[in-house]
């Protein structure tokens, strides 16, 4: 997709062309080979959150309101085979992986007290880093020009890049984003929960939170999300200015005027 929906209330700017020298569909490929090992090594150390599990329930529940709204963002996302999983764990994390495959880890639910509203900013948030494919983005810029050199010879299917996309995909959990990677996943994912029916205001009340476990106040493995994601005043200062954009997506979802 060359751009973000024409609609939209929040400006993000195009994505970038670099992600393109890598192939959306191996990397996809990889990604899902990675996911299936992370559930794998769950389910092996008990940790993996049964069928049953209310907080589980809670999150595909609130999944299947954010998907809807995904292909506006990159039509690709209409045919990702969209999963949601809860990991047992004291890290205070969650992931989208390109592709649409998400994890939830329990201490990011209980540590944080979170609402089903700061669930969705969160898992919006996760979700555009998927959508504006970033880790894409990433990798297409450290594994360079050699790869732009096997792309070029390409079309001739995966090839080579398939098993460049499958050695890459043990670094999909490891990419650090960019500082500008996180201000498009907290914008698009408000957009997202916004339209799904969710207070804008919780993307705020979320990121406080985070910044009260940013200063010593959580637990062991509380910091597994900040040192990807870190909070600050300027990061709640600009969820603040942009609320007010989806403010009216959320209450055409709501009903609420």
């Amino acid at each position: 997709m060359a751009a973000g929906p024409a609609l939209a209330q929040v400006d993000v700017g195009k994505p970038s062309m670099t992600r393109t020298l890598v192939p959306a569909d191996a990397l996809e490929k990889a990604a899902v080979q990675q996911y299936g090992q992370l559930l794998q090594q769950a389910q092996a150390k008990k940790a993996l959150a049964p069928e049953s599990n209310a907080q589980l329930q809670k999150l595909r529940a609130i999944a299947r309101k954010l998907i809807p709204f995904t292909p506006k963002w990159n039509e690709r996302a209409a045919g990702w085979k969209w999963e949601v999983n809860l990991i047992g764990s004291q890290q205070v994390n969650a992931f989208c992986m390109p592709g649409g495959k998400i994890a939830f880890f329990t201490g990011i639910l209980d540590q944080l007290k979170l609402s089903d509203d700061e669930i969705a900013m969160v898992m919006g948030h996760e979700m555009a880093h998927a959508l504006r494919e970033h880790a894409r983005e990433r990798l297409a810029k450290t594994t360079g020009t050699s790869a732009a050199l096997q792309m070029g010879a390409a079309m001739l299917g995966l090839g080579q890049w398939g098993d460049l996309a499958a050695r890459g995909s043990s670094q999909l959990l490891a990419l650090k984003f960019s500082r500008d990677d996180e201000t498009e996943a907290d914008l698009v994912g408000l957009e997202l929960a916004a339209r799904a029916g969710y207070d804008p205001k919780a993307s705020v009340s979320l990121w406080n939170k985070m910044a009260q476990v940013g200063n010593g106040k959580g637990t062991p493995g509380a910091l597994s999300f900040l040192s990807t994601h870190p909070t600050g005043p300027d990061r709640i200062k600009r969820l603040e200015a942009n609320v007010p954009k989806v403010e009216g997506l959320y209450r055409a979802a709501t009903g609420k005027g």
